[in-house]
Parts: C-alpha cells; sequence; structure tokens
C-alpha cells in the first residue's frame, strides 16, 4: 500500500462526509489552498466551519480543504503523516498535542507567533500554555473551557455558608450540608478511577494546593508534602461526604440533577444543561418539578479556589489551538487563522458558547469586543437561549475572569508528553482511589504516583 493510500485511511470523516466538501491529508496544499484539519466532527460544527471557511475564501481568493478527523486518533494520524510528508497546512487540536508536536518540528513557533503579535499578544488568555524557548509560542489559543466547583447558592445562604474558595470552606460546607440518611451528600465529585474526568477534577485540587507536575528541570515532583496533602483532603472529602461507590461524569451530574448534593465539580458543559436547554439531561429535582432552571438559578460558581499549601487559587483549564505546520504555506495559513480570529471567531465560538471561552478576548482598540460578544450567545441543544438568561451578568464576569487564568500540569514546562502519557496510565486516580478505600494514605499514594510518573517520563525517554 503506497503512502497516499494510507494516510487517507487514516483519515476520520464525520458523519457529515457527504455534506462537506474535503480531501485527505495526502492532499496538500496547492497554487493558493490550505489543508486545514480539525477534531470539530458533530454536524452541526462542521457546516459552521465551511462557513467561516466560505467567508475566506471568498475575502481573500484562498481555497481551504477542510479534513474531520477524529480526537482520539489525531496524535497518531500527525505522527503517519509526518513521515509521509504529508503535513497540513493549519490544524485545530487540544493542548494536550501542542508541546509533543513542537518538540517533534510538526509546529511552527514562528508563524503562530507572528499570529499573536500581529493581532495583539496582549488581547490573548492562555498564553502560557504554548510558549516555547524566545518568548515564542508553538500554537495560538483559540478556545477553551474551565472546570467549575458550582454549588446550590440556596442551600449555602440558608445554612449561612460561604462560597467555596479555600479547601477549608469547601470542607466545612460539605460536612454542613451532609445528610446521606435522606439521599443527600454535601459535594459529588469524580471517583471513577477508570475515567479521565477523575484525573481533571483532582488535578484542579493539587493545582489549587501548588502542586506540580515537575519542576524546570523536568524532574517529577508529586512526592511532596502538598501532593499528599490534597491527596487526603480529597480521599477524606468525597469519603466522608460524598456518595458512596464509584461516581464517574453521569453519575455526578445526575446527583446534583436530583437535588442530592450541595457541591459538584464539573466541566461549564454543565451550564446549558442546569438551565433545561437539553432534553438528554434534564434536572430532576424536586424544585425543577415547577421550575426546570431552578439549578440554574440557584446554583453559584467558583472557577478557582486555594489549598493550605497553595500561593493563589487555580483552575484547571481545557484550551484548544490552532497549529501552523512547518510545511505549511505560511503566509496564506497566517492570514487563515488571522481571519479565524476576527472575522469568523464569533461564528466560532457560537457552536458551544458554554465550553468555548474566547481565548482571544478581543482587540488592542476594543480589549473586550470578543467576550462581550461571546456573552451574547446562544447556547444550548434542543433550546437555546444566552447563559445571561439563566445566569446572570455577576456570573458571566466571574466565568470570563477565570478564562484568564486557566493551568494544566506539565504543559508550560514543556512537558506535553509526559502528561499524554501520564492521562493515558491514569496513575494518579488509580492509587487516588486506594486513599479513598482507605487501603493508602496521602503520603504513600504520593510516594507510589511519583515512581509511576518517573517509570512513564523513563519509557518516553527510551
Amino acid at each position: 500500500m503506497n503512502k497516499r493510500a494510507l494516510i487517507a485511511i487514516l483519515v476520520v470523516m464525520a458523519m457529515v462526509t457527504a455534506a462537506v466538501p474535503t480531501t485527505t491529508p495526502a492532499a496538500q496544499a496547492q497554487g493558493g489552498s490550505l489543508v486545514f484539519w480539525s477534531t470539530e466532527t458533530q454536524p452541526e460544527r462542521a457546516a459552521k466551519t465551511l462557513e467561516i471557511i466560505e467567508n475566506f475564501t471568498a475575502e481573500t481568493g484562498i481555497e481551504v480543504n477542510l479534513v474531520l478527523t477524529d480526537e482520539n486518533t489525531l496524535d497518531s494520524l500527525m505522527a503517519a503523516n509526518l513521515a509521509a510528508g504529508t503535513l497540513p497546512d493549519v490544524v485545530f487540536h487540544p493542548v494536550d498535542f501542542t508541546a509533543s508536536w513542537y518538540a517533534q518540528g510538526i509546529l511552527d513557533a514562528e508563524a503562530a507567533t507572528t499570529v499573536i503579535e500581529d493581532l495583539g499578544e496582549e488581547t490573548f488568555s492562555a498564553l502560557n500554555l504554548v510558549g516555547v524557548e524566545d518568548g515564542m509560542y508553538a500554537a495560538v489559543p483559540t478556545d477553551g473551557w474551565g472546570q467549575l466547583l458550582v454549588y446550590r447558592a440556596d442551600l449555602f445562604a440558608e445554612a449561612g455558608l460561604e462560597p467555596p474558595t479555600t479547601f477549608e470552606l469547601i470542607e466545612t460546607a460539605a460536612a454542613a450540608l451532609n445528610d446521606p440518611e435522606n439521599d443527600f451528600y454535601g459535594i459529588t465529585s469524580a471517583t471513577d478511577e477508570s475515567e479521565v474526568f477523575m484525573q481533571q477534577t483532582f488535578e484542579h485540587f493539587a493545582l489549587a494546593n501548588g502542586v506540580e507536575l515537575t519542576d524546570d528541570d523536568g524532574n517529577v515532583t508529586l512526592d511532596t508534602a502538598a501532593m499528599a496533602e490534597a491527596l487526603d483532603f480529597y480521599g477524606n472529602l468525597l469519603a466522608n461526604y460524598g456518595p458512596p461507590g464509584a461516581c464517574g461524569v453521569v453519575c455526578t451530574r445526575a446527583t446534583y440533577f436530583a437535588g442530592q448534593a450541595g457541591m459538584i465539580v464539573w466541566s461549564p458543559f454543565i451550564l446549558d444543561e442546569m438551565a433545561g436547554l437539553r432534553d438528554a439531561a434534564l434536572p430532576n429535582c424536586p424544585e425543577c418539578e415547577d421550575n426546570i432552571a431552578y439549578l440554574a438559578e440557584n446554583s453559584g460558581i467558583v472557577p478557582a479556589f486555594v489549598g493550605p499549601s497553595g500561593s493563589e487559587p487555580a483552575q484547571y483549564g481545557q484550551v484548544s489551538n490552532m497549529g501552523i505546520s512547518t510545511t505549511a504555506d505560511t503566509d496564506a495559513a497566517i492570514e487563515f487563522v488571522e481571519f479565524w480570529l476576527s472575522d469568523g471567531y464569533l461564528d466560532w465560538l457560537s457552536t458551544s458558547p458554554e465550553g468555548k471561552f474566547p481565548m482571544h478576548r478581543g482587540t488592542p482598540d476594543e480589549p473586550t469586543l470578543y467576550i462581550d460578544g461571546w456573552s451574547q450567545l446562544e447556547t444550548g441543544v434542543d433550546r437555546r437561549a444566552p447563559l445571561g438568561d439563566y445566569y446572570g451578568e455577576e456570573v458571566l464576569q466571574i466565568l470570563i475572569e477565570g478564562a484568564t487564568g486557566f493551568n494544566r500540569w506539565g504543559f508550560a514546562k514543556g512537558q506535553g508528553q509526559l502528561v499524554s502519557g501520564v492521562y493515558s496510565e491514569l496513575p494518579v486516580p488509580t492509587l487516588l482511589r486506594d486513599v479513598l478505600d482507605g487501603n493508602l494514605d496521602g503520603a504513600g499514594a504520593a510516594s507510589e504516583i511519583q515512581i509511576w510518573v518517573e517509570d512513564i517520563q523513563a519509557a518516553l525517554e527510551e
């Protein structure tokens, strides 16, 4: 089988294949055309992508061939196309891949930095996650979401509780609201060690307590007092005040939606669902019978919180980037990405506003242009409405301010490959589950996690 056929087979085309004019990654841009890979395979998002592309082509005359790729196979697809010499010109991708692709020579930092500087470096968030040497950037942050601690503001007010912005306040509230005999728990949060969701959730708590994956020299730094403290805190919190058993993405949401928990840690994709805008995940709390949006109207949001060993509040964030490849038609690719982040930007964010916070906040002359536009976008699946209709300006402002400080393990220190390994093998959730079950304390779990992650790192260096 020749390379062209191999790469064509590897491309994963979504359900919209018939409706989307696409090309295989092997069909490289020629004569004023670009190849653009996107992981947004949902039909409505692919259709919106095409609209933006058509507008770009109408304005510039540059053709763009869209290739829809499955995020789960994106890294292997890129490796195969690197070997075959058939890289795309531009690729929309999660930050998880940015550092390793730059290290492999796939991403052009000079081109990405040009885009950021042209549009105004001061207008971007999450640049700490894509920075490389000499003040350059491996890719351009486009959109993202930050994990949230959502709490029942009505119940907090009744009990005289403060918003849960610290470990101490989280535990105080969980203890005060916990009533398991009546099927009500102080908090519901990830406890299913088989899900990446548990890694994402605990990483939020670890970051809040000042825990980093490595130091600046790449040495793993998880066998620390701060990590042990975070493990003990999370384990005791969920063991004492959370639902029994292993609870994952579906279980945690169902518990909060049933009105059976005082707090939940979840992604912002819960926001439109709490408002009753998605039939597949409708709130069913007792109060929701009369008002389906009751939880949306009576929940508070804490994006960032802090632990006793943390120096400042932290929020876990997942960011998506636009990358320009080292084999791209550079000038055309830069023009495309700059169009995407200006004339096409609000159209792009509109595909899922609750999960696409603008990482490009505005322009030098209008610093909040895209944030203001985002706040007016309608969200939802079966019904659509602006988030502001349910959450109010104060909550929207909290979300916006949180989006300027997303954090993650490893990326700011160039450890993207190690992060991928940690997320693949899930050593942290595995050992954290032992803490939850009382089989290990935090110090013992931290020691074992350190060894496991060092083994992952050693395997990557072979």
